[in-house]
């Protein structure tokens, strides 16, 4: 019996995952808590994955003091990211946004996608920023020579492709291309361990390598 409803529970957990498939309850309370911007705030939102969400545990103090909000979910891709682009970043009333996504599509967390498909999701929630009067920083995908979690996908091309798409994108729409992957790529086209000890999550240092830039298109955002 004790077995049986250990079973039962996992499966209840599990159906209610599925159920909430993009993650919008997870930062459903503290999107109410926020609120509108004040009157001349420079809010920003930073949209991602565990790179985006990781800045918050490896170098916190990049967030400090500034009117900065970081939406960045373990393990999302592009698509469940649309899916709560208007919660998570329209409904927040930005200034910027900084879109950083597309390494776990390549690593097929959500099912296989085609480098067009990763494009257009992102392409979408530039445009829905965009109609919304948010100014749009389109990042590169980071270099990644192999996932942990899923080895031998060889995504280091790929992310180059993808990049490509992206930034002529940006160049098209007058977005801003911010390009972390020439400043942190390695001769592999992954990230070298001092930048990142798993190929794919951003050690301090190398997150000391993105703020600069990061900060730099955020300026040139709000100037223009």
């Amino acid at each position: 019996m004790k077995s049986f409803l250990v079973l039962f529970s996992l499966l209840i957990i599990g159906m209610s995952n599925a159920q909430d498939w993009a993650n919008l309850e997870q930062f459903k309370i503290d999107n109410t808590k926020i609120g509108k911007p004040a009157t001349n705030e420079n809010r920003v939102v930073f949209m991602g994955n565990s790179i985006t969400i990781g800045w918050l545990n490896i170098m916190p103090e990049f967030f400090e003091g500034k009117p900065y909000i970081n939406r960045g979910i373990s393990g999302q891709t592009t698509p469940q990211m649309l899916l709560r682009f208007r919660q998570d970043v329209i409904a927040l009333q930005p200034k910027v946004v900084v879109i950083l996504a597309g390494t776990n599509d390549i690593a097929g967390n959500t099912g296989p996608s085609t480098l067009e498909m990763i494009a257009d999701n992102i392409k979408s929630m530039a445009e829905l920023a965009e109609s919304h009067g948010i100014k749009v920083i389109l990042s590169s995908t980071l270099p990644a020579y192999d996932y942990p979690w899923k080895p031998g996908l060889q995504p280091a091309g790929k992310i180059v492709a993808l990049n490509k798409l992206l930034r002529e994108y940006a160049e098209q729409k007058g977005h801003i291309y911010l390009d972390y992957f020439s400043a942190m790529a390695d001769e592999r086209k992954g990230l070298p361990k001092k930048y990142a000890h798993d190929e794919v999550h951003p050690t301090k240092l190398g997150y000391k390598v993105m703020a600069p830039l990061a900060e730099a298109a955020i300026s040139e955002a709000l100037n223009n």
